[in-house]
């Protein structure tokens, strides 16, 4: 018997990822509310979206600002 524990034996360490999701690229204008925040997913031209955290009030007054520039 072999006095030293794992002497001369190989361990292999297995380190598991997080789960990702898959970049869809564009997709369609989004909005969800998250936790205490809005989150919006602007489609960009040439691929790609840009993802913007607002708090209700900053998403209250964007509203604003976009439809007095529509209207």
């Amino acid at each position: 018997m072999n006095g030293s524990a794992g002497a001369g034996r190989r361990t292999r360490r297995e380190h598991t990822m997080a789960a990702m999701k898959p970049r869809t690229g564009d997709g369609p204008l989004e909005a969800t509310k998250e936790g205490r925040g809005i989150v919006m997913r602007v489609p960009l031209e040439g691929g790609g979206r840009l993802v913007v955290e607002l708090t209700p009030d900053e998403a209250a007054a964007l509203g604003d600002e976009l439809k007095g520039v529509t209207s």
